[in-house]
């Protein structure tokens, strides 16, 4: 059964992905690039990106480490 999220938690997976995404650009990183780069599959970091998975603590170590950023800089409200 499919868990339905209040708004605001969905309008903060759009935010990280929206951080994580303009990183990733700045660093003239695809999402490809990225993926291989971290070991996590394109297609869950598309997802992540695009705010339709909750991103694992695990992978956001690993983005955040391949952006030269923070997990909090990219959680940061």
């Amino acid at each position: 059964m499919p868990v339905h999220l209040p708004p605001w938690i969905l309008d903060h997976r759009r935010t990280l992905g929206d951080r994580i995404r303009d990183r990733r650009m700045h660093q003239n990183l695809t999402q490809e690039q990225l993926a291989h780069r971290t070991e996590i599959s394109r297609d869950t970091i598309q997802r992540i990106e695009g705010g339709r998975s909750d991103a694992r603590i695990s992978h956001l170590w690993l983005i955040a480490e391949e952006l030269d950023t923070t997990v909090a800089a990219l959680l940061d409200e």
